[in-house]
């Protein structure tokens, strides 16, 4: 499952949601606003960046996201 990490009102973490939504992929949406401790496990995929959104795909790792 695809694991996307984010805030809301960031219109490319709103994008990246779009996207799979649209194409009906299936995906945790994570909220680091409202779960702080998400931000640690966040971190670890990110390399330390504080950048959203944070995509995780099995061992795909996408930090920002600038559409399809």
């Amino acid at each position: 499952m695809v694991t996307i990490f984010g805030k809301p009102g960031c219109p490319y973490t709103q994008a990246a949601r779009d996207v799979y939504d649209d194409t009906g992929t299936p995906y945790e949406y994570v909220d680091v606003k409202k779960d702080p401790a998400a931000i640690a496990r966040m971190l670890t995929y990110s390399g330390g960046r504080r950048c959203v959104p944070v995509i995780v795909d099995g061992d795909k790792i996408t930090v920002g996201f600038g559409g399809t």
